[in-house]
């Protein structure tokens, strides 16, 4: 069964805003990294 959860857009946004601080743990990037693996792209839309 698959997960039908998925990051929305603010929170990806801010993911990505978390990978590019070079001031961001390795613990945040990891989470950050892991919200943005859940974030459907825009050919797996509907």
């Amino acid at each position: 069964m698959a997960h039908s959860k998925t990051t929305g857009k603010k929170a990806a946004r801010n993911a990505s805003k978390v990978l590019r601080d070079p001031k961001a743990t390795k613990a945040e990037k990891s989470a950050a990294g892991s919200a943005l693996s859940q974030r459907t792209g825009k050919k797996g839309r509907k």
